[in-house]
C-alpha cells in the first residue's frame, strides 16, 4: 500500500540541497509529487510532498537520516486527505507600502468569511518610482460552499483603503 508523506526542510542554503533532498526520495523509492523550496532569510526551507509505499517509509527515514547529518534538518509528517468542502479556487493579488500588519489584517478578513488560504506568497521589494518598500502577496483561497468571489472582493476591499493595497482578483486563473 502507498501513502503520502511531507518532507519539511529547513538548513543552511548551499547548493546541492535540493539533488540530496531528491536522491533520497529516489533511493527510498519514492515519487516526488509536489513542493515548495526556497531561499528566506538566507535559509532552505520547505516543504515536499512524496508518494511512498508504506514499507519503504523506513529507507526514506534512513536516507534522511543522512540529509540531517549534513546539515539540513528534515521532518517526515503525514498527509491529511481531507480536500476543503468549499467553493472554487480564487487568486488574490495585493500590493502596497509595506508596514507592519497588512498580512494580520487581510487573512483576519479571510478567517472571518470562513475562506481556507491554500497558498501564501509574499515578498518585500523597493518601488521603481519612490524607492519606498513594497508589498506583494499572491494568495490561492477557498471561500466556504455557496460563497461567491464577488462576496471575497468586497470583503477586502471594504479594508484596502486602510491597510492601503491594491487588489487584483483572479476567480479562474491558477485553479
Amino acid at each position: 500500500m502507498r501513502t503520502r508523506i511531507i518532507l519539511t526542510v529547513l538548513g543552511s542554503d548551499r547548493p546541492g540541497l535540493t539533488q540530496a533532498l531528491a536522491e533520497a526520495v529516489h533511493a527510498a523509492g519514492g515519487n516526488w509529487l509536489d513542493s515548495h523550496l526556497a531561499r528566506l532569510g538566507g535559509k532552505y526551507v520547505g516543504s515536499v510532498l512524496v508518494e511512498i509505499g508504506e514499507d519503504r517509509l523506513g529507507a526514506l527515514e534512513g536516507a534522511v537520516r543522512g540529509i540531517d547529518a549534513s546539515g539540513l534538518q528534515v521532518v517526515i509528517v503525514p498527509a491529511g486527505d481531507a480536500a476543503f468542502p468549499g467553493g472554487e479556487a480564487i487568486w488574490v493579488e495585493l500590493v502596497g507600502q509595506d508596514r507592519p500588519g497588512i498580512v494580520r489584517e487581510v487573512t483576519a478578513v479571510l478567517a472571518g468569511l470562513g475562506a481556507n488560504i491554500e497558498q501564501f506568497t509574499s515578498r518585500t521589494e523597493n518601488s521603481a518610482w519612490s524607492g519606498e518598500q513594497l508589498f506583494r502577496a499572491r494568495i490561492r483561497l477557498v471561500p466556504p460552499a455557496g460563497m461567491g468571489w464577488d462576496q471575497v472582493r468586497e470583503a477586502l476591499e471594504a479594508i484596502s483603503g486602510e491597510i492601503m493595497v491594491d487588489l487584483t482578483f483572479n476567480p479562474k486563473v491558477g485553479t
